[in-house]
């Protein structure tokens, strides 16, 4: 390509070294500055707080839901019917903001109202996706258990039948916002298969307990559940959810939002770095200006920038129908790994600063370990890859 000397040089953008702006649609850039500004606005100010107390505001459910994030994927039932890109772009935001925002959106839309949505009927949609899009109801998704995780199919939970009732029995752990749902979709065992069942708070025979000690996650909820002879009517049960499609469905629409929303907390850290380099000043000068510096500021701004191109060809994929479940693993694989390289670089970059408050980053570092290992951990999506591959099973 030729530069004429009256076309205009092109400048880079530290923060879009690749131009990705460019590739948005005005509709998809409206939706993300709607969203950066509540997370710059609402929630940033409260970040570090909110992570130091271990606290999730439950108030921000209806102020979220007023923001159209809630389910946004969705059509109909109140949902925002947005694009899959338009829905990666606000996870970018919400996680820029912190993990456990993210996490909330996550949990609340692309899980548990993503299983009412695919697998209720019209009644159990009528119920409660409306108000889960506007916050003023809270579903988690009970399906790991203290000894299945990466494993479903071991799971313990059971389900049978009393007359016109199912009774559950069984316990359920790591379960996001477990303690403030209105409703769990929770997934046992019944009839000798997997099924999906919607347990409203307070019924009898359910108790929570939020899971404390966290060294991640802290601004978010994590509970166990427990069911003994938990007693639900007929019609709590999903009708069109049997096996464990069901709740892999929901994970995939999960996992697909990781892979947006790492970009997020990648970008955050990168941009801290970025801007403390320049300011602060060693052997006369600001360290920006040294190679070695520049060397890590040049990994992060196109490691983030790849990230975000990964993330943004998937959407793109999505939108179009054509997007396979093993794809969705490479996102979430490779753009978790980035940002917790990305995260580590920026941290060294602040020096002794990067282990304060006064900095995002090490509350990011610590949120990405445990987003690395939910939804799916490395060497899960390593082996469905590599299923996807070679068309060989490594694990039964």
């Amino acid at each position: 390509m030729t530069v004429t000397a009256t076309q205009p040089r092109a400048e880079l953008d530290p923060l879009d070294p690749l131009g990705i702006e460019t590739l948005l649609s005005d509709s998809e850039r409206a939706r993300r500055a709607q969203v950066r500004r509540f997370v710059t606005e609402r929630f940033a100010p409260e970040a570090e707080r909110l992570f130091e107390e271990a606290r999730w505001p439950v108030g921000l459910a209806r102020e979220l839901g007023r923001l159209g994030v809630l389910g946004m994927h969705l059509d109909g039932h109140g949902c925002a019917g947005a694009s899959a890109v338009e829905y990666g772009l606000a996870c970018i935001e919400l996680e820029a903001g912190d993990s456990g925002l993210r996490t909330f959106v996550s949990v609340q839309g692309s899980l548990a109202m993503t299983a009412i949505h695919t697998w209720g009927s019209d009644a159990q949609k009528e119920r409660w996706l409306p108000a889960m899009a506007a916050g003023e109801a809270i579903g988690c998704f009970a399906l790991t258990e203290p000894a299945a995780g990466s494993n479903p199919a071991e799971m313990a939970t059971t389900a049978r039948r009393e007359g016109g009732d199912w009774i559950l029995d069984g316990t359920k752990r790591w379960i996001g916002m477990g303690s403030i749902a209105d409703v769990a979709v929770v997934w046992a065992r019944a009839d000798d298969t997997v099924r999906g069942f919607l347990v409203p708070a307070r019924t009898p025979g359910l108790t929570t307990q939020d899971i404390t000690g966290k060294r991640a996650l802290r601004a978010s909820l994590q509970s166990e559940l427990r069911f003994e002879g938990c007693r639900v009517p007929g019609e709590a049960i999903l009708p069109g959810a049997e096996g464990l499609r069901g709740p892999f469905e929901c994970l995939n629409a999960a996992r697909y939002g990781i892979a947006w929303g790492v970009v997020g907390a990648a970008r955050s850290c990168y941009a801290a770095a970025l801007a403390h380099a320049a300011r602060r000043h060693q052997f006369g000068r600001p360290i920006a200006g040294f190679q070695l510096v520049q060397e890590h500021l040049a990994d992060m701004a196109a490691a983030v920038a790849h990230g975000e191109l990964l993330a943004l060809h998937l959407g793109r994929l999505a939108d179009a129908g054509r997007l396979a479940p093993a794809q969705i693993s490479i996102g979430k694989r490779e753009n978790v790994r980035m940002a917790r390289d990305v995260a580590r670089t920026a941290r060294g970059v602040l020096g002794a600063e990067g282990i304060t408050d006064a900095q995002p980053v090490m509350r990011h570092l610590a949120n990405l370990e445990a987003v690395a290992t939910y939804e799916g951990t490395d060497e899960v999506h390593t082996l469905i890859l590599g299923h996807a591959l070679t068309g060989m099973r490594a694990f039964a």
